[in-house]
């Protein structure tokens, strides 16, 4: 005696459209869980020497930090992570400044003080806005460091394609938003589903300069094993992976060896 079919198919049904609604829920609250960007009153930077402000398109601006470099001297370009802000890129500014070198970071959209709401192409706006301020300052392109944290690396990375610094330094690197969305939630189609991707994986093979790749081996937000493979896909990388070290402290940790490391890379030259 056969079976009905009905009540499966209606399981089914009901599973299918509880996996399509999660799928919907997943591609709404992407932007939520990439940029939590987090806010700062405006009057706490305007006050503060060394804040400014670039203009991007729409009349839109967003705000920098910038420590002009010794003469002669790089400069270090700087994209934070997604859960910082332009103010707490004031301590590494400082130590880099104390270093010898110059600073420069910029605010992403939605960001802090600065208006609009953050996107994979807004991120790449600011970041061409403030190297296009570094310019008008008279910083010749062979003396731009770029750097990148967590989020901020998949910024690093697209400027270094497309021609901008002569050094790039990685801390905590992703290899793609894809594969990080993928990890999140292995059950979902995260290439189908991510709107913003950050491919630096695809694009590293075409980036020439020297680059510096520093991840810790106990974080837990973006395996090292990322860190690993991003940097075995440039064609002159170094990968230093630290013991013991998370995500949030791979610089600040081990006596600031790693910082030590990442300011004498800026300062060597291309």
């Amino acid at each position: 005696m056969q079976r009905p079919r009905r009540p499966l198919m209606a399981v089914l049904f009901i599973f299918g459209m509880l996996y399509f609604a999660l799928c919907a829920l997943a591609f709404a609250a992407q932007g939520a869980l990439i940029y939590p960007a987090p806010h700062t009153a405006p009057e706490s930077l305007r006050q503060r020497p060394g804040f400014g402000r670039v203009p991007l398109a729409a009349g839109l601006q967003v705000d920098t930090f910038y420590l002009p470099a010794p003469p002669g001297a790089p400069t270090v370009v700087h994209f934070h992570g997604n859960g910082e802000h332009l103010l707490s890129q004031v301590g590494l500014g400082q130590g880099l400044g104390d270093a010898g070198l110059g600073f420069l970071a910029v605010e992403y959209p939605g960001y802090g003080a600065s208006p609009g709401s953050p996107s994979e192409a807004g991120l790449y706006a600011a970041g061409e806005a403030a190297l296009q301020f570094l310019r008008e300052q008279g910083v010749k392109p062979e003396q731009v460091v770029l750097s990148g944290r967590s989020l901020g690396t998949g910024v690093a990375v697209e400027l270094a394609r497309r021609g901008y610094g002569a050094r790039m330094v990685l801390v905590a690197p992703y290899t793609s938003m894809v594969a990080m969305g993928q990890r999140a939630v292995p059950f979902l189609p995260a290439s189908v589903l991510m709107r913003d991707r950050y491919d630096s994986l695809a694009k590293a093979p075409s980036i020439p300069i020297p680059v510096l790749v520093i991840h810790g081996e106990q974080d837990t937000v973006i395996p090292v094993e990322m860190g690993r493979t991003l940097g075995q896909r440039f064609p002159n990388a170094k990968v230093v992976t630290v013991p013991g070290a998370g995500h949030n402290d791979v610089l600040e940790g081990n006596d600031q060896k790693e910082f030590a490391r990442l300011a004498t890379f800026a300062l060597e030259g291309p």
